[in-house]
């Protein structure tokens, strides 16, 4: 990696900066002359570091001649991961983690959360972008009160010359999104190139284009920065300039505060958006039209500003000027800060969208019948057969329905009301649905917004699918303008065009639902749903016959095998194909390592076995050339997706395996879906609901 060190030279006032700022926490490091307690996982390559330049790396070819090297341990092949692991951080309180790194021709690099107990590292960042200088990124520490450690994975590309390097590790308190404009990486920030008007740095003895700029705010004089942007060169009606923050790598929700400065009230247009993944902008604020007489008083002054920041996914800030001539004047900014606290006891509290959700387990939660409409939804469970699945939450356990041949009369309207949302607020709303029968299925289900105020009816959504006699997931991404409450709405208009309506696991988030996690993100390690591939399962060539196959739908062979998947209804799950087989022949699936603890580990996953020659499904821990068996069913289980979870204990590495065993006949398809690993004890499941036994791997 002969090309990394040169570009290291633009970094070395960057590195006297970091070294003399004060407020560095445990787990810094610039590698200038250690790892700073830092060590290579030994189940992974190795990474090196360079002593000439000052840094560590990862790299895809094997470079005996490599000069300066003192990496311990075999050098990693081409594509070979290495893992980085801190030494044990005590971070009690929220903290910001800026790491200089460089992606060299392909690679991707990941920062993680280790903590004791937890099969699995928590992501908190990454990246694939390729890069031929050193680039920061900045990842939120949120506090917690249990040690963790930092593991940081490079994985460089099969590209000849791949590599990923890390420069500098700096750990400060505060929020990401904090910045007083003193150091020279500018925490982050960064100004989106216009031609003609950009943000710079001014202070710090800087010649400015105007004599009159202000002293900067943290230490009101000229020696001091802070950032501006000027109208001088701006040619065009409404010039923009746009000061970019970090994008937040954790939820947030407080009050953003920061000190700015208008030399015209009248010429620039300063305002505050935030900007999610997609793009999509939000106004936070817009500085107003200040009466001429509190102008003159506020020249040369820097005034306050407090906003609320509601983020419940990743943002990132953005401070825009407009200009609409050469005269329009300066905006200066400076001290940019945030607290948890809303800005003022006024402010209306982060509104909690889990009040609107519910699984129908227990009861309707919040839910109230509307009694007006002659007709209700009821509360049902049923054990699945092969005209009716059980409900989507476990298979054995309650779910609403609305079926007009069991009603009173054949046209109805049945309604169910959430709990009342807040105005001016996106929602994400997730739940499933089943048909059955119906011929107009644009009337089965509706969901409409009813605004409190004046009564109005808005739909946000309706069924456009085709009866499938399956649980459908569904995801609605809407906007209230003023306080609501959902309404799910079935219609029945006669006896010949209705069928039954079953509504289960409804779920409300804050936010766009393609922003939104869902239940289950495959992204995470320990959970996979397969809508993305077999996320690092892979079939064991070495103890089997069979094999597990990826699919939608049903499966070939009537009278056995799903409709559908357990995740979406119309998604991907595994399944063993049973027709090639003989009876009594298998296929195991192997996860990928799982880390020992000495803790309790739970799995949870769904499963499905239908047919009259079912076989045996075993979930097993292979350790050591061994199987342990940790849960197992035989025989046909049910028409339906049913829940299983094991809690088990192993303090040393391990693999899960699902292993199918094929039944007496070809109706012996067996499939699973949303497979989920964490650590702790499994919870308690509702009764009627497949539960594993605990066990302990010797």
């Amino acid at each position: 990696m002969d090309s990394v060190p040169a570009k290291t030279v633009c970094f070395w006032t960057f590195l006297a900066a970091v070294q003399a700022h004060d407020l560095l926490l445990p787990g810094s490091c610039n590698f200038e002359s250690s790892t700073c307690g830092y060590t290579s996982d030994a189940d992974f390559a190795s990474w090196t570091l360079h002593r000439d330049g000052h840094f560590l790396a990862v790299e895809a070819d094997v470079n005996d001649d490599l000069e300066g090297s003192s990496g311990s341990g075999l050098e990693p092949k081409r594509g070979a991961a290495g893992l980085l692991l801190s030494p044990l951080l005590e971070h009690d309180e929220w903290s910001c983690l800026r790491l200089v790194y460089q992606i060299l021709e392909s690679g991707r690099l990941e920062v993680l959360r280790r903590a004791e107990g937890r099969s699995f590292d928590q992501p908190l960042w990454s990246s694939q972008a390729q890069s031929d200088s050193w680039v920061i990124a900045s990842v939120d520490l949120q506090n917690n009160t249990e040690p963790y450690r930092i593991a940081i994975e490079g994985k460089p590309g099969l590209r000849p010359g791949s590599s990923v390097a890390i420069l500098e590790i700096h750990i400060s308190p505060g929020y990401c999104l904090e910045c007083d404009f003193e150091e020279p990486y500018l925490c982050g920030y960064n100004n989106q190139w216009n031609v003609n008007v950009n943000w710079y740095v001014g202070g710090g003895g800087v010649h400015l284009l105007h004599n009159h700029m202000p002293n900067d705010h943290t230490y009101h004089n000229k020696t001091g920065h802070f950032m501006y942007v000027d109208s001088g060169y701006a040619k065009t009606f409404k010039e923009v300039a746009k000061l970019v923050s970090p994008m937040t790598t954790a939820p947030m929700s407080g009050c953003l505060s920061f000190q700015y400065q208008r030399s015209e009230d009248r010429g620039n247009l300063f305002s505050v958006f935030t900007r999610d993944r997609l793009g999509q902008y939000q106004e936070l604020w817009r500085a107003g039209l200040e009466s001429q007489e509190d102008w003159s008083a506020a020249l040369g002054e820097w005034l306050p500003v407090q906003v609320d920041l509601k983020a419940p996914y990743s943002v990132q800030v953005v401070f825009e000027v407009a200009f609409n001539s050469p005269r329009g004047g300066h905006v200066a900014l400076d001290d940019i800060s945030f607290s948890q606290e809303l800005c003022s006891a006024d402010s209306e509290p982060t509104f909690d969208p889990s009040v609107a959700n519910c699984d129908f387990e227990s009861g309707f939660c919040h839910y109230v019948q509307d009694g007006a409409t002659g007709s209700s939804w009821r509360r049902v469970s049923v054990k699945p057969n092969i005209f009716r699945n059980g409900d989507h939450t476990t298979g054995a356990g309650s779910f609403l329905l609305a079926h007009s041949r069991l009603g009173p009369r054949a046209g109805y309207v049945s309604r169910v009301i959430s709990p009342a949302l807040p105005g001016n607020t996106k929602f994400c709303l997730r739940f499933y649905f089943s048909l059955r029968g119906f011929n107009q299925t644009e009337q089965a289900l509706a969901v409409y917004l009813l605004q409190q105020q004046d009564g109005r009816q808005e739909k946000i959504w309706s069924q456009a699918e085709r009866s499938r006699g399956i649980w459908i997931s569904a995801d609605v991404t809407f906007q209230t303008t003023q306080p609501a409450k959902m309404v799910f709405i079935s219609t029945c208009r006669s006896f010949w065009d209705c069928g039954s309506v079953g509504l289960d696991d409804i779920r409300l988030n804050l936010g766009d639902c393609e922003l939104t996690p869902g239940s289950l993100s495959s992204a995470l390690p320990g959970r996979c749903d397969f809508e993305d591939g077999f996320c690092g399962f892979s079939q064991d060539k070495r103890a089997d016959v069979g094999d597990w196959y990826r699919r939608r739908g049903p499966t070939p062979t009537s009278y056995t095998g799903p409709r559908g998947d357990h995740t979406a209804g119309l998604g991907y799950y595994l399944y063993i194909e049973a027709s090639p087989m003989l009876p009594g022949q298998n296929a195991r699936l192997l996860s990928r390592p799982v880390r020992g603890t000495r803790g309790a580990q739970c799995l949870r996953f769904y499963y499905h076995m239908y047919g009259s020659g079912t076989g045996t499904l075993r979930v097993l821990a292979y350790k050591g050339g061994e199987d342990v068996l940790l849960w197992q069913r035989s025989g046909e289980q049910s028409v339906a997706w049913l829940r299983a979870q094991v809690e088990y204990r192993s303090d040393a590495r391990h693999q899960l395996v699902f292993e199918a065993i094929r039944g007496s006949s070809v109706r012996s398809d067996i499939a699973v879906d949303d497979v989920v690993l964490e650590g702790g004890a499994c919870p308690e499941m509702e009764v009627g609901a497949a539960v594993g036994s605990s066990n302990e791997i010797e």
